[in-house]
């Protein structure tokens, strides 16, 4: 029997992707096993956020050689997308496809085993205006399900490759989404996660398809879904007359990832980000409004180009009085063809490593804070996965987002589990079932 396997690198985008491509292999009778095994091919789906990423790619790229020498190597996604010259100087890869046309994969393989030739498949994907429909069924070891609703960004930061690499904004038919959603609930899921480039872009190149709002209204009417959770969004799209339809939902979760990458005025300029401090206050303020329990979590970049240590006090200033309930930092990391990347006044990688390790503290302590909040509240927890190293102890998410390891006898994944939030004697957080 053929052999598959695949290693994901970057985004939740990514891991669908992947998904929708073990999908159509299975459906041409490849047998997909773990990537450290030996198999007849290999895929490599990449990442380009950070430099980081590229190194990455190219350490699996040269790992699955080293798996099976004669095994065909395919590399797909961002990195794919954008460095796909670079690539055709790896001897280890055969097949380049970059970010569309990944549901001629199989017919890709066949002609490529066939010519023993490397080919690169990569297409200028500036010009793609369709949406690539890909399925899945069931997200493997997932009980959450994750449905892509929209590829591509039109935002242009000028520190992003994203756009780039992924593209313009391309939504997917509603009616497509909704009939996935039920394939996913009729293979267990209970909680539906819409994710994207930029979803908060959706449905504004469809005519009559309704925005991001109205898709989740529809989904909301699916039987056996629990609940509905929403990838990140920019801060711009939700308006008081959204938010306020978002309040109607009776699925949807109150967790909101909100992107801020920088709280100085002047860094927020330089990144071309569309909004003011004030006007991002005013959005969190408006959810808070309407979902008072809400999990606001997002994005912060520290070491961007200009950077003053001034800046740098203003974000940290501002993110603590947004009080979010977890942050994700991460550097600044020059990408090639971007305009942050020709900007003067670099910032020195000890600088940048140093305003992280600020930034994390002070998330780690918001996070705390924001737990305290709900110490000896009851809450229900969706059951995601086991802790292989604690006996019976398993652990899932409430609706805003607290992760909560649930001690049981029996195996209660995919389950939903009323639950009182305490902390155990290492100061941890934790769900006491009831």
């Amino acid at each position: 029997m053929k052999t598959a396997a695949i290693h994901t690198l970057g985004c939740k985008v990514n891991t669908y992707d992947s998904e929708a491509i073990l999908e159509l292999l299975k459906k041409d009778s490849y047998n997909i096993v773990e990537f450290e095994e030996k198999a007849d091919v290999y895929i490599v789906n990449t990442c380009t956020v950070t430099n980081l990423g590229d190194k990455k790619s190219r350490q699996m790229i040269r790992r699955a050689k080293k798996n099976n020498p004669g095994a065909f190597v395919i590399v797909c996604g961002c990195y794919a997308q954008t460095a796909s010259e670079e690539l055709e100087g790896m001897p280890e890869v055969d097949l380049i496809l970059g970010n569309d046309d990944r549901h001629r994969i199989v017919e890709f393989i066949e002609e490529g085993m066939a010519s023993q030739t490397p080919f690169n498949a990569v297409k200028d994907i500036m010009k793609v205006r369709e949406y690539e429909e890909l399925h899945i069924d069931h997200l493997s070891g997932h009980e959450r399900g994750f449905i892509k609703i929209q590829e591509g960004c039109d935002q242009f930061c000028t520190y992003c490759i994203i756009p780039y690499a992924r593209g313009p904004v391309r939504s997917r038919k509603p009616e497509n989404i909704i009939e996935e959603g039920k394939r996913l609930i009729a293979n267990g899921n209970r909680e539906l996660v819409l994710t994207g480039i930029n979803i908060s872009a959706y449905g504004k190149d469809l005519k009559n398809a309704g925005d991001l709002a109205a898709l989740v209204e529809m989904l909301d009417g699916l039987d056996g879904l629990e609940r509905i959770r929403l990838g990140s969004l920019e801060p711009s799209y939700l308006t008081q007359e959204v938010v306020d339809r978002m309040k109607g939902s009776e699925k949807l979760c109150d967790h909101f990832h909100v992107s801020l990458q920088s709280g100085a005025v002047q860094t927020l300029k330089d990144m071309k980000r569309r909004y003011a401090k004030e006007e991002y206050a005013l959005v969190l303020e408006r959810i808070r409004m309407a979902f008072p329990h809400a999990g606001i979590t997002t994005d912060v970049m520290v070491g961007f180009p200009g950077e003053t240590e001034e800046d740098f006090l203003e974000t940290m200033d501002f993110v603590k009085t947004m009080a979010f309930s977890q942050i994700h930092v991460f550097k600044y990391s020059p990408r090639k063809g971007t305009p942050a990347a020709a900007m003067d006044l670099q910032i020195p990688e000890a600088i940048k490593q140093e305003r992280s390790e600020k930034l994390i503290a002070l998330g780690n302590e918001l996070k705390k804070d924001f737990e305290d909040r709900f110490f000896g509240e009851i809450s229900e927890v969706l059951v995601e996965q086991e802790i292989h190293d604690k006996k019976n102890t398993y652990q899932g998410h409430t609706t805003n987002y607290l992760l909560l390891p649930v001690s049981s006898a029996t195996d209660i994944r995919g389950h939903l589990v009323q639950v009182r939030i305490s902390r155990d004697v290492e100061g941890r957080l934790i769900g006491e079932s009831l």
